[in-house]
């Protein structure tokens, strides 16, 4: 596959344009590509060119974008994934394998025993690092269309707002999958930190109409269960091929 990238603006055919700073590096500095070599570009909205590189500097590249490529399609399940906030590597891990597995949208949350809290500056620079993250995914992963990655909220906040047919919240114990119902079209997903959602939040999922669910014996790290829970939604309900 050609190299992707990600570039926030109009893509017209025929013409030629200056890329954007970040991918203009990236293909000159870290790809190393030259005049005449193929690049993919998509918009995040579901839009994908081949264009040609023209003419590449250390800090500039031109592109002539000379036709519509068929973007991957995204999968038939909608999943809103509801994922308490982690420290480090570990929630950009939850993001990166999310947006792979296919998910909508991403929601970080503050939970009860959640032990990260984002105010003013920080938060922007967190939420712009977790957007970089879910792009590099799309980049890597064939994705044309970037997921909503939304801003950081109380947990409380989060369940009010849900109006997916399907809304599961992982709990270590429950009935398994065998007991979920035929195919929804959208699916809102949630997972606690580290220790775990606490008991009154299980229970105020539950009043929000959340089924708890299972995922097996062993308790899965909050980074581990978003993708066995996705993966299994994509095999039953979306487009991962099990066969």
């Amino acid at each position: 596959m050609s190299t992707r990238l990600y570039v926030d603006q109009a893509l017209p055919l025929g013409q030629r344009l200056s890329l954007p700073e970040g991918p203009a590096r990236h293909l000159a500095t870290v790809l190393r590509a030259r005049v005449d070599e193929s690049v993919r570009l998509f918009d995040g909205h579901g839009r994908e060119v081949e264009a040609r590189v023209t003419a590449i500097t250390r800090k500039q590249v031109e592109v002539e974008i000379e036709r519509e490529c068929s973007p991957m399609p995204e999968s038939p399940l909608e999943v809103h994934l509801g994922q308490a906030i982690s420290k480090g590597d570990r929630m950009d891990y939850a993001i990166q394998k999310a947006v792979e597995l296919g998910v909508s949208e991403i929601t970080p949350l503050y939970t009860e025993r959640g032990d990260v809290r984002l105010k003013g500056e920080r938060a922007a620079k967190k939420l712009a690092h977790w957007r970089g993250v879910a792009l590099s995914a799309c980049e890597q992963c064939g994705r044309a269309r970037v997921p909503t990655l939304h801003e950081p909220c109380a947990l409380e906040d989060w369940l009010s707002a849900r109006e997916e047919p399907l809304r599961l919240v992982l709990h270590p114990g429950k009935p398994g999958w065998q007991d979920l119902p035929e195919p929804p079209e959208a699916v809102s997903v949630l997972i606690g930190p580290e220790g775990g959602l606490g008991e009154a939040e299980v229970e105020r999922a539950g009043h929000h109409g959340f089924q708890p669910l299972g995922l097996g014996p062993r308790v899965l790290r909050t980074e581990t269960a978003p993708v066995v829970a996705l993966t299994l939604l994509q095999a039953r309900y979306g487009d991962l091929y099990t066969s």
